[in-house]
């Protein structure tokens, strides 16, 4: 089947988001001539800063949580692709001056590209002496064991994780700290994925992921890695008990437990279905005496028209909800 998009010339598909994110959001952000999103906040006071790395493809995320509160710098690189360590090392050096010393967190999704850049950026950051942490997202519970942690894939719990890293910095938060509330966050989420179809890449045309035409796979990664949970189609409360059922077990939620829920859609997922998903989960939850403290549905990363959604559930403490509910302004995150 031919890819039909509203695109231009592929070569400039990253060039051409990028500027329109700018041009649609001057209050919050500008783009400059590296390519970097960087928040207008930028320097606004002494605090640590955050920056993040990313392939652009997965709209709003990731440069679309840049500005006050969030990110800070987003170093996107080209569709689905992570982008080069000389990029990086700039936009630490960039945050790194522009914290007044505070530091910077550095936060990293656990993918290949994304780690191999990230590692590569971390050791540039040595031989400048920069003051910079580097924290990885790893919440997908489908690829690994809790066990086997460090190998999980990242998918959509970095953003909550920006959330709150920054308003624990906003707070005066020190880098340590600031690394050490987010970390506490990252090992107290998960995340688990579901797709019906797969996607196009807008560059190539090229399907990413096929389904059968009756078939669903529960697992799915962010780039269409296979999960090994592929069966029939199964209605909306099916679907959303065994991808609950696997994060309760996963994070060993019980009773009295305060959990944040997310459903986030993959791209082509109605708002409608997103809904009904969110529904079942918060009962499942509430009817085991779990508070659902914290919610958000929406298409906050997604996969180009991919069709499918991720659930995920982080437990809570007063803490890590304080600075969850603290202000921010960005593109496609906004608290009052």
């Amino acid at each position: 089947m031919k890819m039909k998009k509203f695109i231009n010339n592929p070569k400039d598909l990253t060039k051409e988001v990028l500027e329109g994110l700018a041009l649609a959001n001057p209050s919050r952000l500008h783009v400059d001539d590296n390519k970097l999103v960087i928040s207008n906040c930028l320097g606004d006071k002494k605090r640590v800063h955050i920056v993040t790395l990313g392939g652009t493809g997965h709209e709003p995320a990731l440069s679309g949580y840049v500005g006050k509160g969030m990110v800070d710098i987003s170093v996107p690189g080209d569709i689905f692709a992570a982008p080069g360590p000389p990029a990086c090392i700039k936009a630490l050096e960039i945050a790194n001056k522009a914290s007044g010393g505070a530091g910077v967190l550095f936060v990293v999704l656990n993918h290949a590209g994304d780690m191999m850049t990230g590692n590569m950026t971390m050791d540039m950051v040595k031989e400048k002496k920069l003051n910079i942490m580097k924290l990885v997202t790893q919440e997908d519970i489908s690829n690994e064991s809790r066990q086997n942690w460090n190998d999980r894939r990242g998918l959509v719990g970095c953003v909550p994780l920006y959330k709150i890293a920054a308003a624990a910095s906003l707070a005066g938060k020190n880098l340590q700290e600031v690394y050490s509330i987010a970390q506490r966050f990252n090992e107290n989420m998960g995340t688990l994925a579901v797709a019906l179809r797969g996607a196009t890449h807008p560059q190539t045309g090229d399907m990413i992921s096929v389904l059968g035409e009756n078939e669903m796979e529960i697992g799915m990664g962010q780039h269409g890695e296979g999960g090994g949970g592929r069966m029939p189609v199964k209605t909306a409360d099916e679907t959303t008990d065994i991808m609950a059922d696997a994060l309760i077990k996963d994070l060993n939620l019980k009773r009295g437990d305060k959990t944040m829920i997310i459903v986030n859609g993959s791209g082509s997922t109605t708002h409608m279905e997103l809904l009904i998903v969110f529904r079942r989960a918060y009962k499942k939850l509430e009817s085991m005496g779990i508070k659902i403290v914290a919610s958000w549905v929406d298409e906050i990363l997604t996969v180009q028209e991919a069709a499918g959604f991720q659930l995920f559930f982080a437990r809570m403490d007063d803490e890590l909800l304080k600075y969850w509910n603290a202000p921010c302004d960005t593109p496609y995150l906004r608290v009052s």
